[in-house]
């Protein structure tokens, strides 16, 4: 089972005079990773590199910024998927000391760096969410709205027509218990609609 972060965490490590500043972090896409790699950008203006590497399904990936290649985003991506992490970006910041590191330095800094900041860290079970729509007669609208709110699924749309169209997103280990309350609840009434 894939895991995530329930909040960034950082960590900092001096390696013969140069400093890495790493923090792994929860993210939802490659977009909001590339947002952080940017302000981390604007906020180190000093810093030799912003390495980062993410996982996020088929969005992931991983970036030297300069360093050799394969010294700094692909072993960060290997911490993270030897902890089994997903939607987690981590990203090191490094201010170059003025010595030469080598390939093994550089690729042990920087797992290191990842690795640190990882210590300790809760780790939040990742579950598959699934959207489920749903008409429902006016009658039952209340009682949908109360089982959504009770099981703490996101309500994504309510339209109302000649039926109450519901739309809201669960995870997806519970999607089938649900169906089966409501379908109870609203006497066979609540039309399923496909994805």
């Amino acid at each position: 089972m894939p895991f995530t972060l329930a909040a960034p965490l950082h960590s900092e490590l001096i390696v013969k005079k140069s400093r890495f500043i790493g923090c792994v972090q929860p993210v939802v896409d490659r977009a909001a990773a590339q947002a952080v790699v940017d302000a981390l950008r604007s906020e180190h203006p000093g810093a030799a590199h912003v390495c980062w590497a993410l996982t996020a399904g088929g969005q992931s990936a991983a970036n030297d910024d300069g360093e050799p290649g394969g010294t700094a985003g692909r072993p960060m991506l290997e911490v993270l998927r030897h902890h089994d992490l997903e939607s987690v970006l981590a990203t090191v910041v490094r201010y170059f000391g003025g010595i030469r590191l080598g390939a093994g330095g550089l690729v042990r800094a920087y797992t290191d760096s990842i690795a640190q900041a990882l210590a300790g860290a809760a780790l939040e079970p990742l579950l598959r969410q699934r959207t489920l729509r749903c008409a429902v007669p006016y009658a039952f609208e209340g009682t949908l709205r109360r089982e959504i709110a009770a099981i703490g699924a996101t309500l994504d749309e309510v339209r109302h027509d000649s039926l109450v169209h519901f739309s809201f997103t669960l995870p997806e280990p519970m999607a089938a218990g649900f169906i089966a309350r409501i379908d109870d609840a609203a006497q066979g009434r609540a039309d399923w609609m496909p994805k």
